[in-house]
This record gives structure tokens, C-alpha cells and sequence, in this order.
């Protein structure tokens, strides 16, 4: 059994933020002895859930229903599997956006490393948009297919 304060501790959350899940209704059966929440392994594990959902960007009202799926058994397996599917797709979505922002801030550290050898930028744009050494192309070129996926979007 943890106490609210060791909770705090494992996961770097203020007492309040916990306080307000419980108020939220998304710990299942937490026991409390003179007023005071005793956690066990299992609100420990549905912490650790919570917040991979609330990080995922799920909403407390959507991850408090995921708790009610989990009280009501197995008959909502597949609505659990659907809404972690779903937020898999999301994470998907946002990591592919992040990779591509991290490309182009790797191409420009290696473009203005060059200009500060070169002085000048002008050799760097001779090379743009297709004549880059490899590794800097696929940098490139990664960073580039945003804003070809985004015209694609609008046409």
C-alpha cells in the first residue's frame, strides 16, 4: 500500500493532481483508512495508464470512461482496444510531425555550420534543393514533405 505522498513521489506529480483523479472517479476501489487513500498495485498500474492516456491527449472525461469500460469487464474489451487503437494512430501522427520538425533542425545546424565555414551562404544555395550531400538530403528532403503533404491536402 502507498500512501498520496509516496504516489507523488513515484510519478513527479503534485497531490493535488491525484486528489482531483480521485474526485474524477478514475481510481477504482481506492481504500481509505481515517480519511486517508491507501493505493494499492492496482491504482499504482491504473496511475501509470492515466497517464500515458492523458499524455496520449485524451481528456479526463474520456479517460474516466475508459475506467467505467474496466469496471464493467470483459464485455468492453473491444471499446478499450478501439480507444488505445486510436490513440496509437494519434501518437503515430504526432511523431511522424515531430520527425520531421527534428530533420529540419538538423538540416539548418548543418547549413549554418556550413555558412560559418564558407562565410557565406551562397554555396549552400547553390546545392539546394537537390544537390546536398546524402546524409544532409534526407534531411532535406524529410522536412520538406510537410509542406508537400499540405498542398496535397488543400487540392
Amino acid at each position: 500500500m502507498y500512501t498520496i505522498g509516496q504516489l507523488s513521489k513515484m510519478f513527479d506529480l503534485p497531490v493535488s493532481t491525484l486528489r482531483y483523479y480521485d474526485k474524477e472517479g478514475l481510481f477504482l476501489d481506492l481504500q481509505r483508512t481515517s480519511g486517508i487513500r491507501k493505493f494499492n498495485d492496482r491504482q499504482v498500474e491504473a496511475l501509470r495508464v492515466i497517464e500515458c492516456l492523458k499524455k496520449s491527449g485524451l481528456e479526463i472525461k474520456d479517460i474516466r470512461q475508459f475506467m467505467k469500460w474496466c469496471e464493467e469487464g470483459p464485455s468492453t474489451y473491444q471499446k478499450r482496444k478501439d480507444m488505445f487503437e486510436k490513440q496509437k494512430e494519434n501518437i503515430e501522427a504526432e511523431m511522424e510531425k515531430l520527425n520531421r520538425t527534428l530533420c529540419m533542425i538538423k538540416f539548418k545546424c548543418w547549413y549554418y555550420e556550413q555558412a560559418l565555414k564558407d562565410g557565406s551562404e551562397a554555396k549552400i544555395q547553390q546545392m539546394i534543393p537537390d544537390n546536398l550531400p546524402e546524409d544532409i538530403q534526407a534531411l532535406y528532403d524529410e522536412a520538406h514533405k510537410a509542406l508537400e503533404s499540405s498542398e496535397d491536402i488543400e487540392q
